[in-house]
C-alpha cells in the first residue's frame, strides 16, 4: 500500500499490519465486478456479515503467570503436522486476483507448511498446482455433477497427484442468489477458464454460471452419495457445509473423516447461523470421533484462538487469501498467513497457552451484550 506526501514527494510503502489492510488494498485495486464477486454474500448478506460479528460476541478468559516464554503453534490435521492451525479454504478463480492464481497460493501455503484446499473451480489445473508446489500439503474440494463421470475423473486425477483428502461441499444443490453478481452479469473473462474442466464441457447454447454450464451441479445429491464417493477413492472424505448437530451425527454414521463447519462464507443460504455459532453443538455431537474444522469470518489470530477453544481442530480462510493475492501474489498470501500465525501465537501467550493442546473451552465466555 503506497502513501504519498502532500507536496508530491516519493511514495512510501506502508506496512500491512492486519488482514483488513489487505482487504482495503484489494477493494481499491480489483475491478468492481471482481471485488463484488469475492465479497458477495447471498441475498441481504446477513449471514456473511454475522460471520464476522459473531467473534466479537465471544470474550477470552486469559490465565496469567503461566510461563509463556516458549510457545508452539503446531498441530495435526488428518494425522499430518502443520505449522499452525490455519489453512486456505477452497475459493474459486484466483487468477482474477493475480495472474499466477492458484499456483501462487499453493507456493505460499507450501512455504508456511499448512493445508491448502484446492477448489474445483480453480483457474489453474490441479497438475499445474502440484508442479508449482510439489511438497505442499493439499486437499481437494469436490462438487458432485449431474454427469457423475466428471466428478469421478477428477477424484482419480487428484488421488494420483498426491492430494491427501477430498472435501465434499454439500451446501450447493443450487447456487445462492448473489445480487451484485446478477447486476454485474458476472462472467469469467475470456482468457480464464475453470482449468480442471478445460475442454470437457462442449460449446452449447446453455448459459454459463461461474465458468461452467448452468445447472451442471446435481441437486439430487444425498447421503447415499457419500457412500458412492467412498467407493471410488481411498482418500479420506471430509464434508464441508454442515451447520447442525443432526447432520453432524449423520456424517459420523456415514464414516466420513472430518467436518468443516461452514456456511459458504454467507454465499448460499442467507439467515443461517454464523459458522462460529454453529461450532459448539457440532463438536459436542461428534465427541472426538472425527475431526471438526471451521471456515467463515476468521480475520485475526484471536479469532483462531476462539475457534480452537470451541473445539475446532483447524480453521480455514477464504477471502483473506484472495486479498493477499491481489496485493502481491504468493508473497501477499504468505504475509496474510504469517500475520495470522504471529497474531495467533501472541493471543495464545497473552491467554496463558503454551501450545495448542492447552487451548480449551475454559478460555472463553460469551458476551452479555
Amino acid at each position: 500500500m503506497n502513501i504519498c506526501n502532500r507536496d508530491g514527494g516519493r511514495c512510501a510503502e506502508m506496512a500491512m499490519v492486519c488482514l483488513t489492510d489487505f482487504e482495503e488494498y484489494a477493494k481499491e485495486h480489483l475491478s468492481k465486478a471482481t471485488w463484488d464477486y469475492y465479497a458477495a454474500g447471498a441475498d441481504e448478506c446477513c449471514t456473511r456479515d454475522d460471520n464476522l460479528l459473531a467473534y466479537k460476541r465471544i470474550r477470552l478468559r486469559p490465565r496469567i503467570l503461566r510461563d509463556v516464554s516458549v510457545s508452539d503453534t503446531r498441530t495435526t490435521v488428518q494425522g499430518t503436522e502443520i505449522s499452525f492451525p490455519v489453512g486456505i479454504a477452497p475459493t474459486a478463480f484466483h487468477c482474477l486476483a493475480w495472474h499466477e492464481g492458484e499456483v501462487a497460493t499453493a507456493r505460499a501455503t507450501e512455504a508456511l507448511n499448512t493445508c491448502y484446499i484446492t477448489s474445483t473451480y480453480s483457474t489453474c489445473s490441479v497438475e499445474e498446482i502440484v508442479a508449482a508446489a510439489p511438497n505442499g500439503y493439499r486437499w481437494f474440494q469436490l462438487y458432485v455433477y449431474r454427469d457423475r463421470k466428471l466428478s469421478e475423473q477428477i477424484v482419480h486425477r487428484v488421488e494420483a497427484l498426491g492430494y491427501k483428502a477430498l472435501v465434499l461441499t454439500v451446501d450447493v444443490p443450487y447456487t445462492g442468489k448473489r445480487r451484485n453478481d446478477i447486476r454485474n452479469q458476472f462472467r469469467l473473462p475470456p482468457h480464464l477458464k475453470v482449468k480442471n474442466f478445460d475442454g470437457v464441457f462442449q460449446e452449447t447454447a446453455v448459459p454459463e454460471e461461474y465458468g461452467v454450464p448452468a445447472n451442471s451441479l446435481d441437486p439430487s445429491i444425498s447421503w447415499k452419495d457419500v457412500y458412492w464417493l467412498q467407493s471410488i477413492t481411498r482418500l479420506p472424505v471430509i464434508i464441508k457445509g454442515i451447520l447442525t448437530k443432526e447432520d453432524a451425527e449423520l456424517a459420523v454414521e456415514h464414516g466420513v473423516q472430518g467436518i468443516i463447519v461452514s456456511n459458504h462464507g454467507g454465499r448460499q443460504l442467507d439467515g443461517g447461523p454464523a459458522s462460529i455459532d454453529a461450532l459448539s453443538e457440532i463438536v459436542d455431537t461428534v465427541q472426538g470421533r472425527i475431526e471438526v474444522y471451521l471456515d467463515g469470518g476468521i480475520r485475526t489470530g484471536s479469532d483462531v484462538l476462539k475457534a480452537l477453544a470451541l473445539g475446532a481442530k483447524c480453521v480455514f480462510i477464504g477471502r483473506p487469501a484472495v486479498w493477499g493475492l491481489a496485493y502481491k501474489g504468493e508473497e501477499g498470501v504468505r504475509e496474510v498467513l504469517q500475520i495470522l500465525n504471529d497474531e495467533f501465537r501472541l493471543s495464545m501467550a497473552l491467554s496463558g497457552c503454551r501450545n495448542v493442546a492447552e487451548i480449551n473451552r475454559n478460555l472463553i465466555q460469551f458476551s452479555k451484550l
